[in-house]
């Protein structure tokens, strides 16, 4: 029995990590109705900017997001604004050909500079720290922070898109793009963001 109330609870505690790829997936085909075939590869590409910050300054693989983070949302932004902007219409083929084409770039570009052996990001103790329920159940201090991490994400989501003015802008967008800029709504800028 306690068997399986561990395997639940692990199976919640990854679904959290999914959850938060996930909640990247549906902002950026419900909002800007963009099919982003690249976006795992984005995720990857972090992963690789982390483990040369990490490398480079010798510093915790958290702290790192601090730098990564901004890094990550520069190289978002400008792809958004001088590439896939120029793709968004009624048809659905062109993003989803550049964003096609994003992704072999990235998979190749990371190939090139790292190889394909195996990397991996080591958070020290923290990847073994553990709460133990009993001789069976125990949940992982790092799947508890990604869960808990997923959660404030949505949550954040949530309070973004229906308590700012931004949020506002984006739902705006989203209804209806024509009408949003006829109203002084900068829709490009509204969908780097």
């Amino acid at each position: 029995m306690m068997e399986w109330v561990n395997t639940i609870l692990q199976g919640v505690m990854i679904g959290g990590l999914y959850a938060m790829f996930a909640a990247g997936l549906s902002l950026i085909f419900g909002v800007m109705k963009l099919v982003n075939v690249a976006h795992g590869d984005f995720i990857v590409l972090a992963a690789y900017v982390a483990l040369v910050i990490i490398n480079t300054l010798g510093i915790n693989p958290l702290l790192s997001l601090v730098i990564v983070l901004p890094i990550m949302a520069i190289i978002g932004y400008a792809i958004q604004r001088g590439l896939l902007n120029q793709t968004l219409g009624d048809d659905l083929l062109p993003p989803l050909l550049v964003t096609f084409g994003l992704s072999i770039i990235i998979q190749n570009g990371l190939l090139y500079f790292f190889s394909a052996d195996n990397k991996r990001l080591m958070a020290g103790a923290l990847e073994v720290a553990h709460v133990q329920f009993s001789d069976v159940v125990s949940i992982g201090i790092l799947p508890l922070l990604q869960f808990v991490l997923a959660v404030l994400v949505i949550a954040g989501l949530q309070f973004l898109f229906f308590r700012t003015a931004m949020g506002r802008n984006f739902r705006a967008v989203s209804d209806d793009p024509a009408v949003a800029k006829l109203m002084g709504l900068n829709i490009r800028h509204v969908f780097g963001l």
